[in-house]
């Protein structure tokens, strides 16, 4: 089998003769690169840390705002894909309506700072369940986004060897999901009953930065050792 027929690679990618350089291609055009993902963590980020150092939920949200409309800005004047800004952008409002329903129930601010970190908890319950789903039904998410940057999105499918190396890739992104939800939850959870809701927020800020960006690197890094072994010839069906 040629890599083509493994994950639907193009003619000209012929030299690629191993399962994981395959799918290593593909999976960092997948993700966008570097420049990619730090475009969609760094409004987070930023009012994560601009809350917990001021307790300011307007600057927090106007900083984070500023952030993502800047890097918005440099790739269109670079003329290159805005996927991932916009993805930041979306994340920003879905916090901001969020916020907004913290204040329509009658939280003051401190409840509705503590309600823009509902998404991010909410996202990776649902992102990690799905994950662990698609690798029960032996769909791994990891494969299924290998195969939508190819030609031929489930021709993937049809290597168990590519199967498996994808449902170990998955299982990777799963555990980071799985820890954050773990430990943010049950602060989220202490910050609502609370009398004074400001410690849990700056422990919940506290650990949305710790257990973002160290995770997914971490993450990243273990997938990135799993696929440099380049182990896994491109042959056989499953």
């Amino acid at each position: 089998m040629s890599d083509r027929d493994v994950v639907g690679a193009r003619p000209s990618d012929s030299a690629v003769d191993t399962v994981e350089a395959v799918v290593r291609r593909q999976l960092s055009r997948a993700l966008g690169g570097r420049r990619g993902m730090v475009e969609a963590a760094s409004p987070t980020i930023t009012f994560t840390l601009t809350y917990v150092s001021t307790k300011n939920l307007t600057l927090a949200i106007g900083l984070s705002l500023g952030v993502a409309l800047l890097l918005l800005g440099l790739r269109l004047v670079q003329r290159t894909t805005v996927q991932y800004v916009v993805n930041a952008l979306v994340g920003i409002g879905v916090g901001c309506f969020f916020v907004w329903l913290g204040g329509r129930n009658g939280g003051d601010e401190s409840q509705q700072a503590l309600a823009y970190f509902v998404p991010g908890i909410l996202y990776n319950s649902v992102y990690g369940l799905l994950m662990l789903l698609s690798i029960l039904v032996r769909w791994p998410a990891v494969g299924l986004m290998v195969g939508a940057v190819s030609d031929e999105p489930t021709a993937w499918h049809r290597d168990r060897q590519v199967v498996r190396l994808c449902s170990q890739l998955t299982w990777v992104l799963v555990v980071p999901c799985a820890i954050r939800v773990a430990v943010q939850a049950p602060i989220y959870l202490g910050g609502r009953s609370a009398d004074d809701a400001d410690p849990y927020i700056t422990a919940l800020g506290i650990a949305k930065v710790a257990m973002g960006w160290p995770l997914q690197i971490a993450a990243l890094g273990v997938m990135v050792w799993m696929l440099a072994r380049d182990r896994t010839p491109v042959s056989g069906r499953g």
